[in-house]
């Protein structure tokens, strides 16, 4: 299970840090062409910005915690976050009528709370 939940773990990693990187760094005009991406256009730029720093924040808390034994909780932690981020996504996304990327969020949701459970109670790190 412990190998599941680092796996899973990494991946949700992974996504946090590509989405924090593309939404701090490109430009709301670009990221608004791109297709999932339309939802920049009803935002201000602060925001997209915002959001991303907070992606890149949660990429950060997936791994470097555990691996640094240093307050292992925060992934777990981080996992419920990235939860509720990912909850606030699939209302935007099915708002404007991309379900596509609702299904996807909703797996992001997924693994998110299977790291949460399994670090909060199945395979907890212990210092």
């Amino acid at each position: 299970m412990n190998l599941t939940l680092w796996i899973a773990t990494g991946l949700l990693a992974a996504v946090a840090l590509a989405g924090g990187i593309s939404k701090t760094f490109v430009p709301k005009e670009r990221l608004a062409a791109q297709h999932g991406g339309e939802w920049t256009e009803s935002v201000g730029v602060g925001f997209v910005k915002r959001l991303g720093v907070l992606e890149l924040l949660a990429a950060v808390g997936l791994i470097l915690p555990a691996v640094l034994d240093i307050a292992p909780v925060m992934v777990p932690v981080t996992a419920v976050c990235w939860v509720v981020l990912m909850v606030g996504a699939m209302i935007t996304h099915g708002r404007l009528g991309q379900f596509a990327f609702v299904m996807l969020n909703s797996v992001y949701l997924a693994l998110a709370a299977l790291v949460a459970w399994g670090r909060f109670g199945l395979e907890p790190f212990t210092g």
